[in-house]
């Protein structure tokens, strides 16, 4: 490892800009951010996504703002289940508010004084009447007047921007085919933007804190888990919830993966891209991390997560050769094209057990419950093959294995097919009843 703690972040973020140069993401934020101290800083890491290759379409709300336009004209904000009923005052305050927002996210793009973190980045935004809106109409009802949903996304205009390297700028009004202007909710609106351009991302910057349960961050949902939660007893914020209620919109259309982040924390965009763990929420149709079969391209990740531990004398040394004649037997669980954790599997038939062999995990990594996902994965391969046990030899790991339902086991127990028992290593040999298969049942007594 690197004694520059920078250098070796530089380096485990590669993998990330690789993966996230060409793609679209749609980074949605508050009027919050409009009015923080912090803007600029922001307003610097989205220029260093756009340098990086990241195609990106920044909406912007306007929610306080408004609020204030309002007061001062001695009017009084009027909601309905969270959203606002736009009079005619309330309309004027938006127009207001979403003009001077995207001037001042323009001007903030446009710096780029010599010393400064946007010293030449020449940023050129692009703005312009993308969305097309209807009315919401009235409901339960109460009129909600120039309140309005989205009716469509001109992607193809967007597109367009994108493909000239700007940065495109989108604030929470759409207009109907009449001239009407009518006030969208800002999360919904990047959940629709996200949606038409096929984005690969939609990022919220949510005023929440980290979103927990039981002190844990909650760093990965399917969107069945989201649902699951949005629709359960436990509190989640007014804001909160918006964001979370658009991922799951943005997902349903078909968007790879949607982003919940607390927009207070430093760094959050870049901390959340560029990564392993990430800061906030993940959600995505399918799981984040996915077990799968190895393949030949595999080997040399394998070899990067097998050969520290081979060194430690945690594992058998296995050469590039051996790897590649047993890629078929091993099973990967990979992240963002990063292999994770790793476990082999050798199947005896006709002693109905199997070698769970190679287990591995990240040093990164061990502490995610990633080790139990591949042990998993493992145990209900076997079960699928219709075998009886698992067996496993160890040196270090004997507890962790014990915590899992092994039991020690003679070496006399092992497979006769199996290669000799190295007894120079004197590895202890643990067993496991995974099924009622019709193999043989698993050995025991003292290793």
């Amino acid at each position: 490892m690197s004694e520059s703690p920078f250098l070796e972040d530089f380096r485990l973020a590669a993998p990330y800009i690789r993966a996230h140069r060409g793609k679209t993401f749609v980074v949605v934020f508050g009027g919050e951010a409009m009015r923080s101290r912090k803007l600029p800083e922001l307003v610097q890491d989205v220029v260093l996504l756009h340098s990086l290759g990241v195609r990106l379409v920044l909406v912007a709300g306007s929610r306080p703002q408004i609020e204030r336009r309002i007061a001062e004209r001695g009017g009084e904000s009027r909601y309905h289940d969270g959203l606002r009923i736009t009079d005619a005052d309330a309309l004027a305050a938006a127009k207001e508010a979403a003009g001077v927002n995207r001037v001042e996210l323009e001007r903030l793009l446009t710096v780029s004084l010599p010393g400064s973190p946007m010293a030449g980045a020449r940023v050129r935004v692009a703005a312009g009447n993308f969305v097309t809106a209807r009315p919401c109409g009235v409901l339960d009802g109460v009129d909600f007047q120039s309140t309005g949903r989205v009716r469509r996304v001109d992607a193809e205009a967007i597109r367009q921007r994108l493909d000239d390297d700007a940065i495109v700028i989108l604030t929470p009004l759409g207009y109907s085919l009449t001239g009407e202007a009518f006030n969208l909710s800002t999360p919904e609106l990047a959940a629709e933007t996200a949606v038409a351009l096929g984005a690969e991302k939609v990022i919220a910057l949510a005023e929440a804190k980290t979103w927990t349960e039981g002190g844990e961050r909650i760093g990965a949902l399917t969107l069945a888990e989201l649902d699951a939660r949005l629709g359960g007893k436990r509190r989640i914020t007014a804001d909160l919830r918006l964001h979370l209620e658009a991922a799951a919109l943005a997902i349903r259309g078909g968007v790879r993966r949607a982003h919940v982040l607390p927009r207070k924390a430093d760094g959050a965009l870049v901390r959340e891209l560029f990564t392993r763990e990430g800061i906030g929420t993940l959600i995505s149709r399918e799981p984040y991390e996915d077990v799968r079969r190895a393949l030949p391209r595999d080997v040399p990740a394998l070899l990067q997560l097998l050969e520290p531990l081979a060194d430690q004398g945690v594992l058998v040394h296995r050469p590039r050769e051996v790897l590649e004649n047993d890629i078929e037997r091993f099973r990967v669980l990979e992240r963002d094209g990063l292999i994770l954790a790793c476990a082999a599997i050798y199947p005896y038939p006709t002693d109905g057990t199997a070698e769970l062999a190679c287990l591995a995990v990240s040093s990164e990594h061990r502490s995610n419950g990633r080790g139990e996902a591949m042990l998993g994965a493992i145990e209900r391969e076997a079960k699928e093959l219709g075998l009886a046990s698992l067996f496993v030899l160890t040196t270090q790991s004997h507890h962790f294995f014990r915590q899992h339902g092994f039991v020690p086991a003679p070496p006399s127990a092992l497979p006769a097919t199996r290669p000799p028992y190295d007894r120079k290593r004197r590895s202890k040999v643990l067993t496991k009843k995974v099924s009622g298969g019709a193999g043989a049942a698993p050995p025991s007594g003292a290793g």
